[in-house]
């Protein structure tokens, strides 16, 4: 199997919010969004970001064939920082490092649109799949959210794989 890793182009903004919604349903305690609530939504904003591309945001995919089989989400903020958001992999495409290289493809872009950014992101402390491919990545926790003990933030340092 040959995964293609790319943004997602604008007419494969429907792609996009089938897979959102998927993870919604398949993994609601990691997304911080209610599956239910979203499908009221007509149109996600990133459905319009990738429709009308902005340099701030975007989509990136794994594709195998047609299909997409993963999506990762990169939004620029102040200051050259930007985030990673809504990591996903379609359950049957588990477990074959697309993920690891889905995060690879997003950081590469992200470092050549924002030379010097750094790069963010937040994962549920009950989520240790996701944690652990995160930090054999190379992302190190900068904030454990105390309060709550929800989410921990983590900052990408260098890759360790």
């Amino acid at each position: 199997m040959e995964i293609e890793y790319r943004k997602l182009l604008p007419h494969e903004s429907k792609m996009y919010r089938a897979v959102r919604l998927e993870s919604l349903e398949k993994f609601p305690a990691a997304f911080g969004a209610d599956y239910q609530e979203s499908l009221k939504i007509e149109k996600f904003r990133l459905e319009n970001d990738i429709e009308n591309p902005v340099q701030e945001r975007f989509v990136m995919g794994a594709f195998n064939d047609t299909v997409l089989a993963g999506i990762c989400v990169f939004v620029k903020e102040e200051n050259n920082s930007g985030s990673i958001y809504q990591m996903y992999v379609k359950e049957n495409y588990q477990g074959r490092n697309i993920g690891l290289d889905l995060i690879q493809a997003v950081i590469n872009e992200a470092e050549n649109r924002f030379n010097g950014v750094e790069i963010f992101l937040e994962v549920k402390t009950d989520n240790v799949k996701a944690y652990q491919l995160y930090k054999k990545f190379g992302f190190q926790e900068v904030i454990i959210d105390d309060e709550n003990n929800i989410n921990i933030t983590m900052k990408y340092a260098k890759k360790l794989v």
